[in-house]
């Protein structure tokens, strides 16, 4: 039994690869069937792709609170504490639920499955599904971990299934090609149940699309059955099934009106009366910790994680700080092909800073560095210190940005809450 948060979270935090070695979801299931398959009780979205997803949720979750409903969601990565993963109304699972949870789904491992436990990722969502099941849901809007076929979310039955982007990424589990990446992606559609569909790459879309005709899912695509529009600065217009004028994002990037729309579409398909004005204001102050965070006027968080993001982040930052030197600081894991993102940094960079963090699956400061070709490239062991160092040496003409692995973010975001940096 856990008897204290600490406990309990340093103790799955450690369950980094499954130690149950059936077939894929069949641990999930077996522990869900002994839960009561409380999966099975609360209505769904389910999210995948490989970049957006995190802040289409969140865009959505705002919508259909907006509206006046209860939502529950499921995140990841968590910048703070594990809490942070399980939300209602953005309000995190109170630590009781959380430990009282952990402790029930520990008793079921040790009965049913010799005590063999599922990966962090699985317990988490098992803690989740549970959760929700006891509380008065209208939905729970739920973000895949890798992948989506086989991925421990992919035990529900969602109400819509929500695509973002197709990336080269964790190739060595998902697949070498787009179409194979994509297979996987879309294999959280379910039959009859409608997909809303941000992914442009073609290879990709065709597969999403073959995937979504077997399933008899309606498909709706960005681009052929919504559009954004009359994009200015911060505003947009969008057109679908109803038309919105006007629409300001709290996010800055013309990625997050894709993103945006996404999640308009994919609440108009929930909900049975839509509101413009209602979504308007929330997407207003739709924010994402983490995701083009301005921490200070010249120092900027991102969780660029391969080189889709990259590629979105430094179009951002050529909207936002044309006329500014830009340097990187970046760090992130080894199951990513880092190649084209420091080949993008480096052409737009007047340094290159590189770190690492203290992840088993870390890449190091020097395979990354080795990656780089720019004549004003650094390597640092230490990432507290060549922040600090950065910070307090930045020129008015620079800005600073920290990116990489969400991972890193999180470290770095903790570091600044400590030092009083941001509030």
């Amino acid at each position: 039994m856990f008897q204290t948060m600490e406990q309990c979270t340093n103790f799955i935090f450690k369950l980094k690869a499954s130690q149950y070695k059936g077939e894929p979801l069949q641990s999930a299931k077996i522990i869900l069937d002994a839960l009561g398959n409380p999966e099975q009780k609360t209505k769904f979205i389910h999210f995948a792709g490989s970049n957006g997803k995190g802040s289409t949720l969140n865009a959505t979750r705002e919508i259909l609170i907006e509206h006046g409903l209860t939502v529950g969601a499921f995140i990841s990565p968590h910048l703070e504490r594990a809490n942070e993963r399980v939300t209602i109304n953005k309000q995190q699972i109170p630590d009781e639920d959380f430990l009282r949870i952990a402790n029930e789904i520990a008793e079921v491992v040790g009965n049913k499955l010799d005590g063999k436990f599922p990966s962090f990722f699985e317990f988490m969502t098992l803690l989740a599904l549970k959760y929700f099941s006891e509380r008065s849901l209208d939905i729970a809007l739920l973000e895949t971990g890798i992948g989506g076929r086989l991925d421990s979310t992919n035990v529900v039955t969602p109400e819509v299934s929500v695509i973002t982007t197709i990336s080269l990424e964790h190739t060595d589990m998902l697949g070498e090609t787009y179409a194979e990446i994509a297979a996987e992606k879309a294999g959280i559609i379910k039959q009859g149940k409608p997909v809303v569909v941000g992914v442009e790459n073609l290879e990709a879309l065709a597969v999403i699309q073959q995937t979504a005709a077997q399933q008899h899912a309606p498909i709706y695509t960005i681009s052929e059955h919504f559009y954004v529009e009359n994009q200015k600065g911060a505003f947009f217009d969008y057109r679908g099934n109803i038309s919105i004028d006007k629409i300001e994002l709290a996010m800055a990037g013309e990625h997050q009106k894709a993103n945006a729309a996404l999640a308009i579409t994919a609440a108009d398909l929930f909900l049975s009366s839509f509101d413009a004005q209602k979504v308007k204001l929330a997407l207003q102050h739709a924010k994402w910790e983490g995701r083009f965070e301005r921490v200070r006027h010249n120092v900027i968080l991102d969780g660029a994680h391969n080189s889709e993001g990259t590629t979105a982040l430094i179009k951002t930052l050529k909207d936002t700080a044309p006329k500014h030197k830009v340097k990187f600081v970046y760090a992130a894991l080894q199951d990513k092909d880092h190649a084209v993102s420091i080949k993008l940094m480096d052409d737009v960079a007047s340094e290159m800073h590189f770190t690492q963090i203290d992840l088993p699956r870390a890449a190091t400061a020097k395979q990354l560095f080795e990656q780089s070709t720019h004549s004003k490239k650094f390597m640092h062991s230490n990432w507290q210190a060549l922040i600090e160092k950065e910070m307090n040496h930045l020129a008015e003409d620079e800005v600073l940005v920290i990116t990489g692995s969400l991972y890193f973010i999180a470290e770095v975001r903790r570091l600044f809450i400590e030092r009083e940096w941001i509030s």
